[in-house]
């Protein structure tokens, strides 16, 4: 084996310019635009809580209000939770872009599959690349549209987009806007790396895998034990209403997520075991500055003001 590159070896977390002995974490609330109980929650987190930056699924019925949320703070950084499949055959949503135009994307009622394993596999059997190109385009051109600008793209529920293929949509994507990508799975950071990108240097962890039963002790260890790097938690915080609970099955998850997050007991371990919290704004400055290629025929040069 080849010794690595200067660019490989380096920690995430000193491409961002912190040193090498630094424990770095990205914590990010996914989910925003779900419903509104989640975008509550969302704003708390961060506004009174340890998160850093958000993700936003576009074609989701409170999208709407979330972008407005948004709007009126600008301080907080977000991203697109890039969107193919839905949560609950209770609670749907379908493609931005169109049935018409992404039919490999979409169920009979022309609203995305649900996101069970099968769900999944079948999506992931029979999307077309260049739909989903389509639809990934067309949630970021909603967001830009509404006055917004975004750090980075992500997935919900496709872990790196679950195809190779797909994953590189995404990125083509980021680097024609000036973006970051969450990529967290090994042969997504080998590429990454070796390319001076900054990625998770720990394994990626989703808040959806603790369990709900002794979540804040939980927490409170794996922020104990942070290693130097850079990690990411992406959290999933919700209101748990009666709204939110008639359409979310996690919403324990999220209930749970949320009071840890604005707890004076994770306040104080973050000071106590110096860990530096970031969003996604440092990874967008080096990603862009890597991959960044505005489109030839936008007279905004991609993203304009990013």
């Amino acid at each position: 084996m080849s010794e690595l590159s200067s660019q490989e070896a380096a920690l995430a977390s000193q491409l961002l310019g912190f040193s090498a002995t630094e424990r770095v974490l990205l914590v990010n609330c996914d989910d925003l635009g779900m419903h509104p109980g989640i975008n509550a929650a969302v704003v708390e987190a961060i506004e009174s809580g340890i998160a850093a930056s958000c993700s936003l699924m576009v074609p989701c019925p409170a999208a709407e209000e979330a972008m407005r949320s948004l709007r009126e703070r600008p301080w907080i950084p977000f991203g697109v939770h890039l969107t193919l499949v839905c949560d609950a055959p209770t609670y749907r949503w379908g493609p931005v872009a169109g049935r018409g135009r992404v039919p490999s994307l979409v169920g009979a009622d022309g609203t995305f599959l649900v996101a069970s394993p099968e769900g999944r596999a079948t999506l992931l059997g029979r999307a077309r690349a260049e739909e989903v190109a389509v639809e990934f385009r067309a949630q970021i051109e909603t967001v830009l549209a509404a006055g917004l600008v975004p750090t980075h793209l992500d997935f919900h529920c496709l872990a790196d987009g679950g195809r190779a293929d797909l994953l590189d949509v995404a990125q083509a994507l980021a680097a024609e806007y000036g973006l970051a990508v969450r990529v967290w799975l090994a042969e997504g950071r080998r590429r990454a790396r070796a390319r001076g990108l900054p990625v998770v240097d720990h394994p990626f962890l989703d808040s959806f895998s603790l369990p709900v039963e002794g979540r804040a002790a939980r927490y409170a260890q794996l922020l104990a034990a942070l290693p130097e790097g850079l990690s990411e938690w992406a959290v999933h915080p919700g209101r748990g209403d009666a709204d939110s609970r008639a359409v979310d099955g996690g919403w324990r998850v999220r209930v749970g997520d949320l009071a840890f997050l604005t707890s004076e007991r994770a306040a104080a371990l973050v000071r106590e075991h110096e860990v530096r919290i970031v969003g996604y704004q440092g990874l967008r400055d080096v990603w862009r500055r890597v991959t960044y290629r505005p489109a030839a025929t936008d007279p905004r040069g991609g993203c304009g003001g990013l």
